[in-house]
């Protein structure tokens, strides 16, 4: 399936590559313009559209998550040759985390934006006629489908939402790679889902940004670029001077 791909590579060299997964009936530009350049000021950022999404075609099949983790390998195995952070929003979360458990040795750190491990940690989905239109925009503005297909594509993926993921806290704990689960207060899903998603991870951090819902990359894309880098470039076991929950794992990087 011919599928679009950008790569920034600004530093050059050796830098490490950060793979930037869209939101759910969305593209990668509405993930890239936000907090993309703060990226590519340190990292090689790869970002590619989903079938039916942005500039990739559809096709006739459902959207299932874990059709969308292999596109996703797919590309790490093509482009990257191994191993990137994975930056997801939303739906690109859930594929990030699919992607750790399937292919842990792709992932060096992840970075999960307003996402949910199950369908039932979703507040009622009440979009606005105006983030509709932006989004439907900027569907018309890139698919090769036509803007008919916007429809299909929205049944489709609420569909996949009402049953997907279904991903358990005993599923979480066999991901490895550190992660960062970062949300806004006013999320579509729900805070206690989103501790839940942290408190199941053996190598989770969590932020919660004030004054933001789930479209908060576009609302706070200073403070998410900002936490992103940070958690990236930090130790994989924070160094805190009173560790409680990860007080264990303090333990055993302690030389």
């Amino acid at each position: 399936h011919s599928t679009w791909v950008e790569v920034t590579n600004s530093v050059g060299g050796d830098a490490e590559t950060v793979l930037a997964l869209h939101g759910g009936i969305s593209n990668s530009d509405e993930l890239l313009e936000p907090i993309g350049p703060a990226l590519a000021d340190v990292y090689r950022v790869v970002a590619f559209d989903r079938r039916g999404h942005g500039r990739t075609a559809d096709s006739d099949a459902p959207f299932h998550y874990e059709d969308m983790a292999t596109e996703t390998i797919g590309v790490l195995e093509a482009l990257v040759g191994g191993a990137a952070h994975l930056v997801g929003w939303s739906d690109g979360g859930i594929v990030a985390l699919l992607v750790a458990l399937r292919r842990p040795e792709l992932v060096c750190r992840l970075v999960l934006i307003g996402a949910n491990f199950h369908f039932n940690g979703l507040r009622p989905l009440e979009v606005s006629s105006e983030v509709l239109d932006m989004f439907r925009g900027a569907y018309v503005e890139r698919s090769p489908d036509g803007p008919d297909h916007f429809d299909v594509v929205l049944g489709k993926a609420m569909s996949m939402f009402a049953a997907e993921p279904a991903l358990t806290p005993d599923d979480l704990k066999g991901v490895a790679a550190p992660a960062l689960i970062l949300v806004g207060d006013d999320d579509l899903v729900e805070l206690g889902h989103t501790c839940e998603l942290y408190e199941s991870l053996p190598a989770g951090q969590l932020a919660v940004i004030p004054g933001s819902s789930h479209l908060v990359p576009m609302e706070k894309p200073a403070l998410v670029s900002a936490t992103i880098l940070d958690f990236l470039a930090g130790p994989e076991v924070p160094q805190t001077l009173m560790p409680s929950r990860r007080a264990a794992a303090v333990d055993e990087a302690t030389p």
